[in-house]
């Protein structure tokens, strides 16, 4: 449960940073996605979770 709060937190801090550090481009990156059909940010989306759930089993073993 303590790592579901940490990757919560590190998610958080991330997007965070995005926002902070680069707004417009966040903004632009917004735009570009309302943009997209559903097909493809599902398809996108996908692939995160992929990358991500590979991440953590490469880094958890």
């Amino acid at each position: 449960m303590i790592d579901l709060a940490v990757a919560l937190g590190l998610v958080l801090v991330l997007e965070g940073l995005l926002w902070a550090l680069a707004p417009d481009l966040a903004r632009r990156m917004l735009e570009s996605m309302a943009a997209m059909q559903d097909r493809q940010l599902a398809t996108a989306g996908w692939i995160a979770v992929s990358a991500g759930a590979l991440i953590v089993w490469l880094t958890r073993g």
